[in-house]
């Protein structure tokens, strides 16, 4: 099964990651360079090679046979582990959509899933015969796409019902409840994302998500491994990083443009997460072509 799966990713991955099913997407990535991005609620199935993700001070590792779960969005660093144009890690990923978990939920026996909060949100796990069996039969319909508009939706409630009755269950229930803990946070989070450049009030944050300060700061570092402040710094300097990709000239315009008034404290910011300044790392992505969106 994970032969075929394998080979199935090799035939049709694309640079951009997308298929003619929504949300599948298949990825193929041959370096092991660091990368960070912006991971959004997603199952991800290791076809071929490892890769190892940081969320703050947690670090998940996940190979061929394996999957790996995310809840909420959430701003990662990874790499592929031992990934090369010979041997490339494969991978396929699934967005995790509310309205899709929702209906499962309310189909299932009273008692079906455990109510017990995931400790992190994000999980890893091997992937059971039958969950690889469905995500093979999902990733077959790429190559029939006449088919795929009546099957693909059958399919994937076959893959949320694996993962709901599986040990990591918990995860995909918070996502799919308007009123679990992630939930509350999750209107904060958005925020964040869209208006990362402005200043952030945490009282208005809290009332935003329902909740006092205090509990807000502890169910936000729950759900996300991190504070508000390093969420939002984390966002800031991603930004950055894609903008100085185009245009590597104005980084004291760059930096203003995602939130920082101050050049010198953006400088130092951006290299302790990236590893060189500014100006340096983005000249260094260009002249190694860096590679497009991949898979957290």
């Amino acid at each position: 099964m994970l032969t075929e799966l394998r080979d199935l990713v090799a035939t049709h991955a694309r640079a951009d990651l997308r298929t003619p099913i929504p949300g599948l997407l298949l990825s193929e990535v041959d370096t092991s360079e660091p990368h960070h991005s912006l991971a959004e609620p997603l199952l991800v199935v290791m076809a071929q090679g490892g890769k190892r993700l940081l969320l703050g001070e947690q670090v998940h590792t996940y190979r061929a046979g394996q999957y790996l779960l995310v809840g909420t969005d959430l701003p990662v660093t990874g790499h592929f582990l031992g990934a090369t144009p010979e041997t490339p890690a494969l991978g396929v990923g699934l967005a995790l959509r509310p309205a899709a978990i929702a209906p499962l939920l309310l189909e299932a026996p009273p008692g079906r899933f455990p109510r017990t909060p995931p400790a992190s949100p994000i999980a890893t796990g091997d992937a059971s015969p039958e969950l690889l069996d469905a995500v093979v039969r999902l990733v077959r319909l790429v190559g029939h796409p006449a088919d795929a508009p009546v099957l693909a939706p059958l399919i994937e409630r076959e893959i949320l019902w694996r993962l709901l009755t599986g040990p990591h269950g918990g995860l995909l229930r918070q996502i799919g409840l308007a009123d679990s803990g992630s939930h509350s946070i999750n209107g904060a989070i958005r925020w964040i994302r869209e208006n990362f450049a402005e200043p952030m009030r945490i009282d208005e944050l809290a009332r935003l998500s329902g909740l006092s300060p205090s509990a807000f700061h502890r169910h936000f570092r729950a759900v996300t491994a991190m504070s508000p402040l390093q969420f939002q710094k984390r966002i800031r300097l991603q930004e950055a990083r894609s903008l100085l990709l185009a245009d590597a000239g104005d980084v004291a315009g760059v930096g203003h443009i995602v939130g920082y008034d101050s050049p010198s404290q953006f400088n130092r910011e951006y290299r302790r997460l990236f590893g060189a300044p500014p100006g340096q790392d983005a000249a260094r992505l260009r002249a190694a072509a860096a590679p497009g969106p991949r898979l957290p």
